[in-house]
C-alpha cells in the first residue's frame, strides 16, 4: 500500500507540478491579453457554474470510490442519475441565468452562463469512468488526462482565442474545450455499463454517502467561492479580477500539493479504513510533509510578493498586492485541512464533516462581507480568519478518528516552523538590499529564492533532526528507496 500510494503521488505531483507550471504560463499571457473585468465576469459565472454542478453530480464519483463492494447496479444507476441531473441542471441555469445577471449586476453574465452551461452533460457522462480510475490507484492515467486536457483548452484554444481578440470568450472556450477533452478521454480510457438503469437498493448506497458529500461539499463550494460572490455583488468585476487572481496565486502551490496529496489519499485510505494504527501515522505523515513544503513557500511569497505581482501580472495589477500577501499567511491552513478532509471521507465520517464545512461557509461569508468596507483587503484579512478556523475544526475531527493528540500535531509542525522563519529573515534582507538597487524583479526573485534555499539545504543537511523531524526523514528515505527500486527494475529490463 505505502509502495502504490507513493507511486500515484509521484505521478499526481508530477504531473500537478508540470500542469502548474503550464498554468502559470497561460495565466501570465492571458493576464495581460484580457482586463481584469473579464477575468471578474468569468470568475462570476465560474461560482454559478461550480455551485451548481454539485447538486447534479450528488456525489455519485466519490461514493464510487469509497464502497467496498461494488456492483454493476451501481455503474448504471450512478451514471443514469449523473447524466440526468446534469442535464436538469444545465436547463435550469439556462431559464435563470437572467436573474443571475441581475443579481451581479453584470449584463454579459447571461449569455456567458448560457454557454458554460454545456459542461454539466459533458461531466456527467465521465464520473463513473473517472470515480473506476480513482478507486483502482490508476493515478498516472488521470494525471495524463488531466494534463492533455489543460494543454487542449487553455493552451491551445484559450490562448489562440485571446490572440484573435475574442476577449471573454477565450476563457469561455478554454473552458469547455478543457471540459470537452477531459470527458472524450475518460470514456475512451475506462469503458463501463452506460445502458441506463435504476436500481433504488443501488441509489439508497451511494446516495447515503454522496448525500453527506454532497451537503459537505456545498458548504465547502460556498467556503471557497463565497469571497469571490461579496467582492463580485458589492465591488465590482474588475476588484473581483485583482482578488480572484491574488488568490489564486495564493492557492497555486496550495493545489499543488493539497490536491495532489487529496487524490491519492482518499482511495488509500478508503482501503485501510478500518485500520486506526494505519491511517494515524498516513495522516501524520501527511502534515509533516505538507508543513515542510508550504511554510517556507508562503514565508518567501509573502516577502516576495511585490516583484512576483508585477512580474507575472504586469502594473496593470499593483491592486492585488496587500490581499496577496494576507492570503499567503493562510497557504498552510488552506492545504493541509485537505488531509483531514480525505480521512473524514475514507471513514465515513461524511456528515460530522458537513457540519464543519457548514460552519466554514458561514465564517467565510461573515468575513468577506464584513472584511469588504475596507476593500478587498478587508476581505482577504476575514477569509484568513475562517481557513484558521476551519482548519483547527478540521484537524479536531482528525485527532477523534486516528486518536492522535494536539501535543503531535503541533509537533509535526515545529520543523517546518523553524524553515519558515530563517526563509523569511533571509528572503526579506537580500530583497530589501536588492530593492535599494533597484534591480529587476525576476533577479531579485531567483537571486533570493537560491541563496535561500541553498542556505537552508546546509543548516538541514547539518542538523537534520531540527529542521526535517522522524516522519519527513523516513518519508525521504522511503522515496529514494522506492526510486532506487525503480531504476534497478528498468536497468535490468
Amino acid at each position: 500500500m505505502t509502495h502504490s500510494t507513493l507511486n500515484g503521488l509521484f505521478w499526481v505531483i508530477s504531473g500537478a507540478g508540470f500542469q502548474a507550471i503550464l498554468r502559470l504560463v497561460v495565466f501570465i499571457i492571458l493576464a495581460r491579453l484580457l482586463t481584469p473585468a473579464d477575468f471578474g465576469i468569468v470568475n462570476a459565472a465560474s461560482i454559478v457554474i461550480g455551485f451548481s454542478e454539485i447538486f447534479s453530480l450528488l456525489g455519485v464519483g466519490p461514493a464510487i470510490v469509497q464502497r467496498p463492494n461494488l456492483e454493476d447496479s451501481h455503474l448504471r444507476t450512478g451514471f443514469t442519475v449523473s447524466v440526468f441531473f446534469g442535464l436538469l441542471m444545465a436547463s435550469f441555469l439556462w431559464l435563470f441565468s437572467p436573474s443571475l445577471a441581475n443579481f451581479f449586476q453584470m449584463e454579459e453574465l447571461t449569455l456567458v452562463i448560457r454557454v458554460l452551461v454545456l459542461v454539466f452533460p459533458l461531466h456527467s457522462i465521465s464520473v463513473i469512468a473517472e470515480s473506476l480510475l480513482q478507486r483502482e490507484l490508476q493515478f498516472r492515467w488521470l494525471t495524463s488526462i488531466n494534463l492533455a486536457s489543460f494543454i487542449v483548452g487553455y493552451g491551445i484554444v484559450g490562448v489562440s482565442l485571446a490572440l484573435a481578440s475574442f476577449g471573454i470568450w477565450a476563457l469561455v472556450g478554454a473552458t469547455l474545450s478543457q471540459a470537452a477533452t477531459n470527458s472524450l478521454i475518460l470514456l475512451i480510457i475506462k469503458p463501463h455499463p452506460k445502458l441506463p438503469q435504476f436500481d433504488r437498493a443501488a441509489f439508497d448506497d451511494l446516495i447515503h454517502f454522496g448525500g453527506g458529500f454532497t451537503i459537505a461539499r456545498i458548504f465547502n463550494y460556498i467556503a471557497t467561492q463565497g469571497d469571490y460572490l461579496v467582492v463580485g455583488r458589492w465591488l465590482g468585476a474588475e476588484a473581483l479580477g485583482l482578488y480572484g487572481r491574488a488568490y489564486q496565486l495564493m492557492v497555486l502551490p496550495a493545489n499543488l500539493l493539497g490536491q495532489a496529496l487529496d487524490k491519492v489519499l482518499f482511495p488509500a485510505m478508503a482501503k485501510v479504513q478500518e485500520e486506526p494504527k494505519r491511517l494515524a501515522i498516513a495522516y501524520r505523515r501527511s502534515i509533516t510533509l505538507i508543513a515542510l513544503i508550504i511554510l517556507p513557500t508562503s514565508a518567501a511569497l509573502f516577502a516576495l510578493s511585490p516583484e512576483i505581482i508585477h512580474l507575472l501580472l504586469g502594473p496593470a495589477w499593483t491592486g492585488a498586492i496587500i490581499p496577496f500577501q494576507i492570503l499567503t499567511i493562510g497557504m498552510l491552513f488552506r492545504t493541509s485541512y485537505k488531509v483531514s478532509d480525505s480521512l473524514a471521507r475514507a471513514k465515513g465520517a461524511v456528515y460530522k464533516r458537513a457540519w464543519i464545512q457548514g460552519v466554514y461557509a458561514t465564517l467565510i461569508l461573515a468575513g468577506a462581507w464584513l472584511g469588504h468596507y475596507w476593500g478587498i483587503s478587508g476581505v482577504a484579512i476575514g477569509v484568513l480568519i475562517a481557513l484558521s478556523i476551519n482548519f483547527l475544526l478540521m484537524a479536531q475531527l482528525s485527532l477523534r478518528l486516528t486518536f492522535i493528540t494536539w501535543r503531535d500535531l503541533f509537533a509535526a509542525h515545529i520543523p517546518a516552523s523553524c524553515f519558515a522563519v530563517i526563509t523569511y529573515v533571509s528572503v526579506w534582507l537580500i530583497a530589501t538590499f536588492m530593492r535599494s538597487l533597484f534591480i529587476p524583479n525576476l533577479a531579485i526573485i531567483s537571486i533570493a529564492g537560491t541563496i535561500t534555499l541553498a542556505f537552508s539545504l546546509l543548516l538541514s543537511l547539518l542538523i537534520p533532526q531540527t529542521f526535517w523531524g522522524v516522519d519527513a526523514i523516513w518519508l525521504f528515505n522511503t522515496i529514494a528507496n522506492t526510486y532506487k527500486r525503480f531504476l534497478q527494475k528498468h536497468s535490468s529490463n
